[in-house]
């Protein structure tokens, strides 16, 4: 997952808000073969989330008090590294088995949390769920490269909301910023292509979709209205 993870990096630094930042997790959720996923910032008194779980799910979570026996809230308490979760085997509480009985009807059923140490007593949690048992068991994590990564992740959803909201009504797609962003690097067509693993036709696509929603002729032009509207 070396790649995806430097996708994550490079697509989080770029979003300008909550909506951008689920579209892009859910996305990338995708692409690494799970369903869903959900980050969970842990304070004294508050809390934030961003997720694509089903809200009727979010909704019996909360009714059911199901804090108390999700194995990434449990997890979060007892260990500091990545860690995969699944049903459980053998003899377990009822509550417990109940709450993955029930989440199974939602699509979740394992899945890989991160915990992050966010400093002063604050934590952060970032899930990626599957709708197959078996299937977070069989993925290879590296548990420092997802730490770097997923700390990444928080500390940019953290800001966003001490960040000025950005005036300007032109939302462009995560694939759109990329590139643009590649392009204010000085990186060529056929380099993006290269360096995200996509074919120069996409590139082309998305750029030309870019210029075409920041209203420039050009993309110098483009990149350069991007970069003053705090875009990349």
């Amino acid at each position: 997952m070396n790649q995806w993870f430097e996708h994550l990096v490079e697509q989080i630094s770029l979003v300008a808000d909550e909506v951008a930042a689920n579209d892009v997790l859910a996305k990338l959720t995708l692409t690494a073969g799970f369903r869903n996923f959900a980050y969970v910032s842990l304070q004294p008194g508050t809390y934030n989330v961003i997720s694509n779980y089903p809200d009727p799910w979010k909704a019996r979570y909360i009714e059911k008090a199901y804090v108390s026996v999700d194995p990434v809230m449990k997890g979060l308490r007892q260990r500091t590294s990545v860690f995969h979760w699944a049903p459980p085997v053998g003899r377990v509480s009822k509550e417990r088995r109940q709450f993955f009985a029930e989440a199974a009807e939602f699509g979740i059923r394992s899945g890989i949390s991160v915990p992050i140490n966010a400093g002063f007593g604050h934590t952060a949690v970032f899930t990626l769920s599957s709708d197959d048992a078996e299937f977070a068991e069989t993925q290879t994590v590296d548990p420092v490269q997802a730490a770097g990564a997923f700390g990444q992740v928080h500390a940019r959803l953290d800001a966003m909301h001490m960040m000025p909201k950005l005036r300007t009504p032109i939302r462009l797609k995560p694939d759109e910023l990329t590139c643009l962003k590649w392009s204010a690097e000085g990186k060529s067509m056929k380099a993006i292509a290269t360096i995200e693993d996509t074919s120069y036709a996409n590139v082309c696509f998305h750029l030309r979709n870019a210029k075409q929603a920041l209203g420039a002729s050009t993309l110098p032009q483009a990149t350069s209205i991007a970069t003053a509207l705090g875009l990349v």
